[in-house]
């Protein structure tokens, strides 16, 4: 992690003050350099050192380009010894001699201090009056580093997708994308661990580096449970070590340190404030909520709709299908193997005619080959990435000789964008993005440039997949300019979310992958990728029958809900392992189904203030010391609780519920929480918990799938609060699902506030908003749960109790509205 003999930025000189902070010369390396504090809200700062006196304003494409920046009032002073930036909620301290950078809170509390070393000379050799050493910042041959001080017990989260605990304390990492499963990128990494060490493995689950790369971490305070936030706005391969007690450090192999730092101290507010300037998780589709089913397989025409066929003849709600490489000819993106897919259009449109929508895989990969349509486009259209020499790079990867678009280039973006809108031209619904680590083969990538061979590899390889994400957003918005857009992508880097969905690339069918999926996707959610899952059943092996039933139960309660698996593996269809597991799989995918309506609330949420929709315990409970350590559940949304089961044979597990009353989903019984409980699990069902006083919605029956889906009635559970006095607060949206009329005020949205006293129960329910095209609601059905309703008023009007069930009608909440329902309680508390 350290460099050889880093050489310090070690003091200021001519210091001044900006209208966003200050800037100051840096003293102390082989040149001069300048230091830069911005502040760009009051609860973030952007810090800043220039090389060759020149800052990068921007090192890479993951801040918003349309981002506006507020104006912050800010204070500075300038004394001999210390610079102070202050806004409302900050305070940035800037050493001058030695150069050290402190941040506190307004109320004194520390958001980062600068490490201290108290003897020798520390890590860049500057000591201070006191005979301390401060590792602020120092470089060498490009490369710079620095390190933090933390105290023993802290906790480290973020760092979007990596192995391992959801903690990351204790625990070294590698930013830089990597094809996983590919033997060349694990030799790579694993020649620099001892033998035997677990990471150097990468079929097992602490190898490192993985697919997606986000140097945005929160560090928090395990004394007063008070979180900080930091965002290195830099794309070069990184690491992070938070292996030392007192420490920790980051280091970059090249270009500028621009550091973006979250006050806090609250983890939900850091996200805000992240996904605020690097973008939020975009609204989906509806029909990208449902179940998909893929498989790498050489499928015919024919195959594809005998397998949608079994879906519509077994009852199992599917909406989208999957084509992997082979339905491509000879591996050439973009196009089809007619040999296999005659009529492919005809394929499409009868597909969707059942409510299918089809997605096909493109690679970035094109086949370096004369007379192939796309690659003479390319090479006319100067596209391609470039040698230091200026050739065109090959890679080999499926077609063979393999080259690549230049995505650095608007021009390459574009081009792309074109071959993806006449790709979808033919009926499909998305676009999947693999292989775009960028993945080379046995070619190493470093000799591959972009921008036109004027930036080398290092650069721009860990945002290679998120410039390719921006330029097939682009074709597909070009091609469907009403209809929002759905990209899957393998690899990323922050800022992804803005453009497409993630999974969790090539997993094994082990319980061991189902395990880590949690933890992975529950660091996506707090790194800003709310749109994730991962492969249901493995992609590599043989899944067991109990395996396969276990993930699906998982993965049908997780933000992307995709069955996938290898050409080389048994099948994993839902009815692949008979009757038994095939009616639990069934269960599972109703029971998505039927929360539709809460869980695309909770992704509405998500495009607003970037809160997860998969989330550890920590986001909501972050200053209940027990939850920092739990991986193997989750949140799902705000108001749902979700305990997989990780291991084969489980009877029975260990929950740990948050304050508060939670409701077991399948029972009813009512647990008190900040405490962990024992649950059963028998084959049918996981432990799934919602919390008291949420009100979930959901759909009376499970659709087949989502095409032109209007309900006439939506189900409101109320879980009947365990405190009295306290107002809790959930919502519903509900829209076309598919274009943006959404944003123009084309949608219903319905706040529900539940408060309890003593034997009577409040429910409020508020509208806004505008019917939209396809909307059919006629009523709301209540549901108790926790107490049986014996008297029911609406506005003071007396309402039908049927078997404890109520209807509200559509026609009292259209428009700018409100209801107020007061229920009398009958039962236990």
């Amino acid at each position: 992690m350290k460099l050889p003999h880093p050489i310090p930025l070690t003091s200021l000189s001519t210091v001044e003050a900006t209208p966003s902070g200050l800037i100051a010369k840096l003293l102390g390396g082989s040149r001069p350099e300048f230091f830069r504090v911005d502040a760009i809200r009051e609860d973030i700062v952007r810090l800043k050192i220039s090389r060759g006196g020149v800052f990068d304003e921007s090192p890479t494409f993951a801040v918003r380009d349309d981002l506006e920046l507020p104006d912050v009032p800010v204070t500075v002073e300038i004394t001999a010894d210390q610079a102070l930036v202050r806004t409302a909620a900050l305070t940035v301290t800037v050493g001058v001699h030695p150069f050290r950078i402190d941040v506190v809170r307004a109320d004194g509390s520390v958001v980062f201090e600068t490490a201290a070393t108290d003897t020798g000379t520390g890590m860049f050799g500057m000591l201070s009056s006191d005979g301390k050493s401060f590792d602020t910042y120092a470089s060498l041959n490009d490369a710079f580093t620095f390190s933090r001080r933390v105290e023993p017990d802290d906790v480290i989260y973020g760092l979007g997708e990596k192995t391992g605990p959801h903690n990351r304390r204790g625990l070294d990492y590698t930013l830089w994308n990597a094809d996983v499963l590919n033997p060349n990128a694990k030799g790579e990494f694993a020649r620099t661990l001892d033998t035997g060490d677990p990471r150097a493995d990468n079929r097992g689950t602490l190898f490192d580096p993985y697919y997606v790369s986000v140097p945005f971490h929160y560090h928090q305070d395990a004394r007063t449970g008070r979180v900080s936030g930091s965002f290195v706005d830099n794309g070069y391969k990184g690491y992070y070590d938070f292996t030392a007690p007192d420490r920790y450090t980051v280091r970059f192999d090249g270009g500028q340190y621009t550091e973006y730092v979250f006050a806090g101290p609250n983890i939900p507010d850091i996200l805000e404030g992240y996904t605020w300037l690097t973008g939020r998780t975009q609204l989906p589709p509806l029909w990208s909520l449902g179940y998909h089913q893929c498989r790498w397989k050489n499928y015919s025409q024919g195959d594809v709709e005998e397998l949608a066929a079994s879906f519509r003849d077994l009852e199992i709600p599917c909406d989208a299908l999957w084509l992997d490489i082979d339905y491509m000819d000879g591996y050439r993106v973009f196009t089809w193997n007619r040999d296999l897919f005659p009529a492919p259009e005809r394929m499409l449109e009868t597909l969707a005619a059942d409510g299918f929508r089809t997605i096909t895989i493109v690679d970035p990969g094109v086949k370096a080959e004369p007379g192939y349509e796309v690659f003479d486009s390319a090479l006319e259209r100067d596209v391609l990435c470039k040698t230091e020499g200026g050739d065109v790079y090959i890679g080999q990867v499926w077609p063979g000789d393999t080259a690549f678009p230049d995505f650095v280039t608007e021009e390459a973006r574009a081009w792309w964008g074109e071959l993806n809108a006449r790709h979808v031209a033919s009926g499909l619904a998305g676009i999947w993005n693999d292989m775009n680590e960028p993945a080379t083969g046995n070619i190493p990538p470093n000799r591959m440039r972009f921008g036109a061979g004027a930036y080398p590899h290092e650069r721009y390889h860990n945002q290679y997949a998120l410039l390719m994400a921006m330029g097939t957003v682009d074709g597909l918005k070009n091609a469907m300019p009403e209809l929002r857009t759905f990209v899957l992508s393998r690899a990323g880097s922050a800022g992804i979310q803005r453009y497409a969905a993630n999974w969790m690339g090539d997993n094994l069918a082990n319980w061991d992958h189902l395990r880590v999926g949690i933890a992975m996707a529950c660091g996506f959610g707090l790194s800003g990728q709310a749109f994730v899952g991962a492969d249901v059943g493995g992609f590599m092996g043989h899944s067991s029958p109990e395996l396969f039933a276990r993930w699906i139960q998982y993965g049908a309660l997780t933000p992307f809900f995709r069955n996938h698996s290898s050409i080389f593996n048994r099948d994993q269809y839902p009815w692949a392992f008979g009757d038994a597991v095939l009616d639990i799989a069934r269960d599972a995918i109703e029971l998505r189904y039927r929360l539709l309506p809460y869980i695309y609330s909770a992704f509405v949420r998500s495009s607003e203030d970037g809160a997860p929709v998969q989330r550890p315990l920590a986001f909501d409970y972050q200053y209940d010391a027990t939850v920092a350590d739990i991986d193997d559940e989750y949140l799902l949304g705000s108001d749902l609780l979700v305990a997989p089961i990780t291991d084969a044979g489980v009877t029975a597990r260990q929950v740990y519920l948050p304050a508060g009353g939670w409701y077991d989903w399948h029972t009813n019984e009512l647990h008190e929480g900040a405490r962990h409980i024992v649950a059963p699990t028998p084959m049918d069902r996981i432990p799934v918990y919602a919390r008291a006083g949420a009100v979930i919605p959901m759909l009376e029956v499970a659709p087949q799938s989502t095409y032109e889906l209007a309900p006439d009635a939506i189900e409101l559970h109320v879980f009947v609060p365990d405190q009295d006095g306290v107002t809790y607060q959930s919502f519903l949206q509900e829209d076309d699902g598919l274009t943006f009329a959404a944003n123009d005020g084309m949608r219903l949205r319905t706040r529900l506030e539940v408060t309890r006293l003593d034997d009577v129960l409040e429910l409020r329910v508020s509208s806004d908003g505008e019917a939209f095209d396809g909307f059919a609601r006629e009523r709301f059905v209540i549901t108790l749960h926790g107490a049986n309703p014996v008297h029911v008023t609406a506005e003071g009007v007396d309402v039908d109790v049927v078997a404890g069930r109520f209807e509200l009608p559509t026609s009292l909440l259209m428009g700018e509205s409100e209801v107020l329902i007061s229920m009398g309680l009958e039962g236990d508390r």
